[in-house]
């Protein structure tokens, strides 16, 4: 087969050559030619497109949800797959690939996604939407990106933390039952168990499961040092020991109301200055 590779060249290891070689290593004897995916036009791309071609899909998390929101109401008349070549790639993480695993379809995996509407805009996402102190995360990285400079952020995180962040109250409403919290630090909707580079809010969402349903991890109450505490848990989903600081709930709608503005993260793409979303499973 030919396969056409849509690379994004800011993602993580796209920088590093050989992600090339190991795509064309895991797909010995097939034709690869590489496209930009920050200067291809899609719908031009998909129309040129032949019986006997494939897509691929280079980069991270980032790039996943770019495609799917640049390629709605497209006609994709050929399969699509997913080669991870980004930092944190949670979504190959989750669905229990590792770093130099062959591509995989992506079908079953976005077919049905779930979408969220922020400032009267839906967007579709695969992993989540991050709500508090990891959109805050996104929005400081994006400006060291922006200077040129190197992005770390469990440190920007931890001293989001102890300094800078502030939690915000929120009314949290699932499938029409709304709950009140004070002190929210995260409150993330999830499709899948993982964002941020490992985090697991949400251990037990399963990104394919049945019902289609999302889960909102809220983390609240609790203040700077307790928080900075119990944060690490998050990377093994041991969190939800603390049932007095973290709710996990389950729906198929999801609303969230923050009482300040706050920078919101969708599979890592930021945007500032948000009070509410609605995140809701699609019905297929």
């Amino acid at each position: 087969m030919n396969y056409k590779i849509l690379y994004n060249p800011l993602a993580g290891s796209v920088n590093d050559t050989s992600f090339r070689e190991e795509i064309a290593a895991s797909l010995t004897g097939d034709s690869l030619e590489l496209f930009d995916i920050t200067k291809t036009n899609l719908a031009d791309f998909f129309k040129g497109l032949k019986e006997g071609e494939g897509v691929i899909i280079a980069g991270g998390d980032g790039t996943i949800n770019r495609f799917l929101n640049d390629t709605a109401g497209l006609d994709i008349p050929v399969p699509v797959y997913y080669y991870a070549a980004g930092n944190g790639n949670d979504f190959w993480t989750d669905i229990g690939r590792k770093k130099g695993d062959k591509p995989v379809d992506l079908t079953p995996y976005i077919a049905g996604l779930p979408t969220v509407t922020v400032n009267g805009k839906d967007y579709k996402f695969i992993n989540g939407v991050g709500y508090g102190i990891d959109g805050y995360c996104c929005e400081v990285g994006d400006k060291l990106k922006a200077a040129g400079k190197k992005v770390n952020y469990t440190s920007i995180a931890i001293k989001g933390l102890l300094f800078k962040f502030k939690p915000s109250n929120a009314e949290v409403t699932v499938d029409g039952v709304t709950k009140k919290y004070k002190k929210v630090w995260i409150a993330p909707a999830m499709n899948g168990r993982l964002y941020g580079g490992g985090m697991m809010p949400t251990p037990a969402q399963d990104r394919l499961n049945k019902e289609r349903t999302l889960s909102i991890c809220v983390f609240h109450g609790s203040g700077k040092l307790k928080t900075l505490m119990i944060f690490p848990s998050l990377f093994k989903g041991e969190h939800i020991k603390k049932v007095k600081n973290v709710d996990v709930l389950s729906g198929k709608s999801i609303t969230l109301k923050f009482d300040k503005p706050c920078a919101l993260q969708i599979d890592g793409e930021t945007i500032l200055n948000v009070t509410e979303y609605t995140a809701k499973s699609a019905e297929l």
